[in-house]
Parts: structure tokens; sequence; C-alpha cells
């Protein structure tokens, strides 16, 4: 028996039968689909394990006892209720779609019939689709996945299934399948610190690929692996055994699992994140594409956390001076006597650093035609913060009646009104007093495995956190609608789309080393839309030409994320900052309905030569890093531009005399060659 539903871009076939539960056996739009399904929920709960027994999140005996129910379908959603009768539980499989989208949002939720049930873990999704889509077999598909660290992110790799951790053996001799597994975990709530919760399967001829990315801005799992029924993939949000997660679901009270997305394409890793990258804008909550304001901050390699009135005023002026529209006071603000780390929390202006008062500097952004901003890192308190004192115990963290302490800071708890009402306080009062129209958002201690409080496991507390602060994020917006946001954790230790589906600007990493900053700048359209790719272009008086164009042309094709000391300038290196700014103020409507691709593949390039591209609707645009010691010249393919005639010419800088360019239509390759000193870089469009 099957359940067919499609929004057109994509068709979910599910099949079920008296004696086995519902499996997603394909999403490929069209044509016959052959193959074996796994189930498509899996549920670990105390008393009822797994068979046989490993540490995967597969072959658990709730997830091979479901039987199929009912399913409702509409336009843009198909429900699928399953029932297992010896547990009671109700599990309901919630697919949402956009037509047009080769794409599907999608979660499991979790009722009882009976007796109350502990949770350990729930899949969002578990399948089997990506073999039986791409006609396959597990040693002919590749896994593609990144790891991710401070000023280190987003570092993709590609790896065949049997190299990754899904070992071949003989299931007959032994009578089981394989219980080995490829698994990534990220723990606590920088959902971003170690790996990222995006990744593709592709078979190896890059003819077909199925994309995913779990959507949850703190703790989550996936794995690829082998059961008797075939090879799977599971998603997860947090579990028992590698969160300290669990629930209790009685009737009248059930439990959500975390939304992931997953894409399908006929193609390789770049139409696969194609694919992902439509779902993105299909998704978010707040759009402000049209706008997409440059902004300058006066952080990375500027002021450093050391405003006053005295170093602002004529930074506001040259940034101005530039064309930035949005002009952001990072971290220092507050701070009377440089001993602020442990003792934020009020989130006052200094007095000192403003002798005439923060609105002064404000007043001075807005007569210079931009917005003001400010550096705000809302869920924390410092450990010697007047707050720490004041906010009742439980809306912090805790261990075992203890607060939760990190690097000098206690985490609020934003399921405590007290704690939703202190930082509900002090946005009001930083929009209402100074006019603050945009806010960083940092975010820079993790508090662990989560909070007890309320008798929750620590993996629960922090789940429902998580939850309240997006909630919180939600209300925020809907009571400053104009307000814009950027999405930053210590650079992008949270760079999730449960953040990124509400939040307009992602900080791409803290990188201070222009010459380190490409490949992470390059890679970040894999997990970020090209619009809300916040790369710093931080260019200095004490740059050559193309050293300052280095580092301008990172940000050009993103969301381009001005710093820098503009006011030491002299007028010909502002004007190559200008320059850089008109060049990406054009090129915005294009950015914001691109998809990305990589030249040089996106896995395991860190140089010498560095590319990344832009596919629009009528250009394609290629940004090419020359690092040092980089041969001259480099071939760049563009396979969706294979047998055309392409005129390539440059974009930024416009006058680029050092840089030659050869369109090769018949292997859609692009030649570049750089006569000059290296670094350099160069954006340039390649249209008809």
């Amino acid at each position: 028996m099957t359940v067919t539903w499609s929004t057109g871009a994509i068709r979910l076939l599910l099949t079920h039968g008296d004696d086995r539960p519902v499996s997603l056996l394909s999403l490929r739009p069209d044509g016959p689909v052959e193959g074996v399904g796994v189930p498509l929920v899996e549920v670990q709960a105390i008393g009822h394990g797994r068979f046989p027994g490993s540490h995967r999140y597969a072959d658990t005996t709730i997830g091979a006892r479901l039987r199929y129910r009912s399913h409702t379908a509409s336009v843009d959603e198909l429900r699928v209720v399953q029932h297992d009768p010896v547990s009671g539980l109700v599990v309901t499989s919630v697919f949402q779609g956009v037509a047009g989208v080769p794409a599907v949002r999608t979660w499991t939720e979790v009722a009882v019939e009976g007796e109350p049930v502990h949770l350990q873990a729930v899949t969002s999704l578990s399948t089997g689709a990506f073999l039986v889509d791409s006609g396959r077999s597990v040693d002919e598909v590749d896994l593609v996945h990144a790891d991710s660290d401070w000023v280190a992110e987003s570092r993709w790799h590609r790896t065949p299934l049997r190299e990754a951790g899904l070992v071949a053996m003989d299931p007959t001799v032994h009578h089981h399948a394989s219980r080995s597994r490829f698994a990534l975990t990220s723990r606590s709530s920088w959902s971003t610190g170690e790996h990222l919760p995006t990744g593709v399967l592709v078979a190896r001829d890059d003819t077909w690929a199925l994309a995913w990315q779990i959507e949850h801005n703190g703790a989550w799992h996936f794995e690829v692996g082998e059961t008797v029924a075939g090879a799977y993939l599971a998603l997860l949000g947090p579990s028992d055994g590698e969160h300290q997660w669990g629930r209790v679901v009685s009737e009248g009270d059930g439990f959500t699992t975390v939304p992931v997305s997953v894409a399908i394409a006929a193609g390789g890793v770049d139409e696969a994140i194609g694919a992902l990258t439509r779902q993105r804008r299909a998704t978010l909550r707040n759009r402000r594409a049209p706008e997409l304001p440059v902004v300058f901050n006066d952080y990375m390699n500027t002021l450093m956390g050391d405003p006053t009135t005295e170093k602002l005023l004529p930074l506001i002026d040259a940034a101005a001076a530039v064309g930035a529209d949005y002009f952001c006071v990072d971290a220092g603000w507050y701070d009377e006597d440089g001993k602020w780390w442990d003792s934020v929390g009020e989130w006052r202006p200094s007095r000192t650093r403003f002798p005439g008062g923060f609105g002064e500097v404000a007043d001075h952004i807005r007569a210079r035609g931009m917005v003001p901003g400010i550096w705000l890192e809302p869920e924390v308190v410092g450990v010697r913060s007047a707050l720490a004192r004041s906010l009742p115990d439980e809306a912090f963290f805790q261990r075992q009646g203890a607060r939760v302490g990190e690097h000098g800071r206690f985490h609020l708890d934003f399921r405590h009104p007290a704690a939703v009402r202190h930082v509900d306080e002090v946005v009001d009062r930083l929009v209402g007093e100074f006019g603050i129209g945009y806010l960083k958002l940092d975010y820079n201690i993790m508090p662990g495995a989560g909070t007890d409080v309320g008798g929750v496991a620590p993996g629960d507390g922090l789940l429902g956190h998580n939850r309240a602060h997006l909630a919180w994020l939600d209300a925020l917006l809907a009571r400053h609608p104009g307000l814009l946001l950027e999405n930053c954790a210590s650079g992008a230790m949270r760079m999730d789309y449960a953040m990124l589906s509400r939040l307009h600007l992602q900080s791409t990493s803290d990188q201070q080393n222009p010459l380190l900053y490409p490949p992470i700048a390059a890679a970040a359209p894999a997990s970020v839309l090209p619009e809300q790719a916040g790369n710093w272009a931080y260019a200095q008086p004490g740059m050559t030409p193309a050293e300052a164009a280095f580092t301008l042309a990172t940000g050009v094709l993103g969301r381009l994320y001005l710093a820098g000391r503009v006011d030491l300038m002299d007028d010909a290196q502002r004007a190559l900052v200008r320059e850089a700014v008109t060049v990406h103020k054009g090129l915005r409507p294009e950015i914001a309905a691109s998809v990305p691709f990589w030249p040089l593949g996106l896995t395991n390039r860190t140089g010498p030569w560095v590319a990344q591209g832009l596919r629009a609707a009528a250009n394609s645009y290629v940004t090419a890093w020359r690092l040092p010691d980089a041969p001259p010249d480099v071939e760049l393919p563009v396979p969706h531009l294979r047998g055309r005639d392409v005129v390539v010419s440059p974009v930024f800088p416009v006058v680029s005399p050092e840089w030659a360019f050869e369109w090769h239509a018949g292997r859609g390759v692009l030649r570049a060659t750089h006569s000059g000193a290296a670094p350099s870089a160069v954006v340039v469009r390649l249209g008809s």
C-alpha cells in the first residue's frame, strides 16, 4: 500500500503494510520506484529498546511495531499517523512543501493513548530514499559533511560511505546487518560549534543527490547506517545518549521533534545545495530581502571593543562617505573600567566612553543618513553584575540546585518570565531611547548539557530554553517590525535555520586574518543564503590596493559587512571601498535570487586558489582569490555554462589590468590569469 503526495518539484512516495511500518521510499518527482524502505520514524523509549542492540538510532522496537492508521493531505501539507499497539504511542509525521521547490520540511509529533511513556529519542525523519532515488548501492554513494570551529568555520569533506564508517560485512553469515554508522553530533547550544547540521548524500557520478539541514538552535544528531531493511539517514534533535535528553509523554501532553528540511536534485553537490537554498528562501519568517542594507561595524580589525565618542564620530563620517546604510557600535559600549566581561547584564551605555551620552553618537549616525545599531549579548549575565543578584535563581540555568557558570557568566533561562521581561526591557529601552534599528545579537558561552530546573532532564531543559528563545525573537520582531537583527555567536557558532529563518544577517566568522577568510566566505553559502552571509570586508590604510581589493572582494557576492579604519584612509583608498559598496548594492537583487556554486569544488578547498560563484537568472558571478604562493593562472569549471557564448567582465575591481580571462565554451571553463603580486582577488560577471 502506498501514499503519494506532491508539490510539483518533489513527490513523496510512502509505503506501508499490515506487517510493516510506513517508509519514505522516494522523493523523486516522477518515474518508477523500486526498493526497500526503513521505518519513517524511530522511537527509543525506556522499556522499549533496539533489536539488535547498538549505538544507533535504527532498529528500535517501537519503530518496527508502528502501523499506519491514517493520513490527510492538502496542497502544502501531508500528515501521516501511525500507532504502536504495545506502548500506545501515536506518532504523526508532518511534511510541508512549497510549489516549485524541490524540498520538504518535516518533523514528528508524539502522543500516547494509555500509560505514560519515557522517550529517549525520536527521529524527525528516517529514510533510505537516497539509495532508491539514485538507483545506487551504498558502495556508490558519497557523504558530504562539514566540521566547524571558531575562526575555522565550514570545512567540508566528501567521503565514500564505505570509508566514512559503513563497514562492509557479510550479514548472511552473522544473521544481522552491520551495526556501524557515520554519526555527527552537536552538543549544547552552539548548534554549529563543532559540525554543521547540513549534509548531502550524493551518487558517486553526481547524477542524483539528497541534501538536508536540521533546523534547531541547540543540540542535534544525524547518522547514516545500514539495517537489514537497507541503508538509512536518521535526523534528530537532542537524544538521551548524546545530550542527556528525555521526555515523559502522557495523554494530553505530547512532544514534537525539531524540524528538518530535505531537498533533492538531479545532479551533484552544487545542485543539491541549490535546492536547499531555494528551500531556505521559501521558509523565511521575516522577509527584508528587498533592502539588504550595507552594515558598517566598528569591531573587526577596527576599534576591537574600544569605542568612544572621540573615536566613533570620524569613523561614522567615513562610513557614511563610502556608502554604508547602517552603523553598528559593537562590544564595549557599556564598559566603564575595562573589566566588563564578567559584569555585563544591565546593558547601559558607559558614561566615561560617551561623556555627552550615547545619544550623541546615535544622533550623529542618523545625521549622516545611517541607521544606528548596537551589539548585545542578551542571554548572559556576568557573575559580578548586580542583575545576577536581583533576578531569581530560577531565571538562570542550574544543575542540581547550583547555577551553571561559564567563562564568567551565568546563562539566562528564557523559560522563566523574569528572564524574558529583563531582555525585553533592555531592547525596548535601547530602541526607545536611542532609536536603535539594528541589533548584533552575540552569544559567546555554552551552558553544557542544559538545565534541570523544573525537574526535567538537562537536555530537555536546554530544548525548552532553545524554543523559548525562538519565541522571544518572534515576539521581539512582532513588537519592533523594523528592527534588523544579526545572528552572531562567536562568529558563526549558531548558524542554523531555526535562527536564520527569523534573523536577517549571519556573521560568517570572527576570522581577523584576511588571507584565511576566503575559504570560510566561499563555503558559507552551503549553510546560509547568499543574501544573509555577512562576510567581513575590512580594508585598512596600510594595505596595498591589491590587498584592500582582496578583503573587499570577500564581501561583494555575499552580504557585504564593512569594517576597517576608513577614517584614516586617503581619498584613493576610500574610493576603492566606496567602489566595492556601489558594486555590491547594484548586485543585491541578483544575489537575493541566486544559488551558489563552487568552480573548484566545495569540499577540501583551502587554496592556493579559492573560488565561489553565484548563479542568477541572467548572469553568473565568480569571486576568485589568489592566495600567496599561488601560480599565476587557474582553470575554473562552470559546467552550467558549458557550450554557451559567454562575455567575461570584471565587476570588482572595475579596473583590473592585472587580470586576464579566457572562456572555453566547449569545456565550460573560465581560465583566469593574474600577472601581479599575490594576494589578489577579483569578482567577474559571466554574461551573454
